[in-house]
């Protein structure tokens, strides 16, 4: 129960809710109560797919490429450490931005992927499911898709949101969601750089 919602926890705040509420706002102002409901399903549906692929992908990756974990680690927390640095700075996660351009589906590009789903979030996933081992995998899974369930709860609030808080709350909360970022960011740096000079004997 304690790592399903530690899992919960990290997942949501890696998944920067207040962010992607804030994005969700800007790429469906126009559209209809329906039509967001149905594009936020769809963000969320993607994203758990690839979500999916990515948590039980982790190990099998860095063995195929001959990556060690803690490695891994190191890189996928320094990603996570920039994306959280331009969270606090700017509001605005890097590498996610809104579209010049108008979509006739903004759901999966740029919504899920890389709304949702950035960079920095890719390592990480792949990183806490190459950590899990035996039941703990489905404990971690389940804490990811309460995550997820969560983000969907706050997409389908997300006028809620923008009243009760307003423009400037969000991109306050998304400031602090960028602070605790940077905080795992740099617990999953410390952890590969220990395990590191622990097996290297160091």
């Amino acid at each position: 129960m304690v790592l399903i919602l530690s899992t919960w926890v990290k997942f949501t705040f890696l998944l920067a809710p207040f962010f992607v509420v804030s994005m969700f706002l800007a790429l469906t102002r126009t559209d209809s109560v329906a039509d967001r409901r149905s594009i936020a399903n769809r963000a969320v549906l993607a994203a758990f797919c690839i979500s999916l692929v990515l948590f039980f992908f982790g190990s099998p990756l860095f063995t195929l490429l001959g990556i060690t974990l803690d490695s891994f680690r190191i890189g996928a927390g320094i990603l996570l450490f920039l994306s959280a640095i331009s969270l606090v700075r700017d509001g605005v996660r890097a590498n996610a931005e809104v579209p010049s351009e108008q979509r006739d589906d903004v759901s999966v590009v740029p919504l899920a992927i890389p709304t949702i789903i950035g960079p920095a979030t890719i390592g990480t996933i792949l990183v806490y499911g190459a950590e899990l081992k035996g039941l703990n995998i489905a404990y971690g899974l389940i804490g990811l898709v309460l995550a997820l369930l969560s983000l969907l709860v706050c997409l389908h609030l997300s006028t809620w949101l923008e009243r009760i808080l307003g423009k400037t709350g969000l991109n306050v909360l998304s400031k602090v969601t960028g602070l605790i970022l940077a905080a795992m960011a740099s617990q999953i740096v410390l952890t590969g750089i220990h395990g590191f000079i622990k097996s290297s004997g160091i």
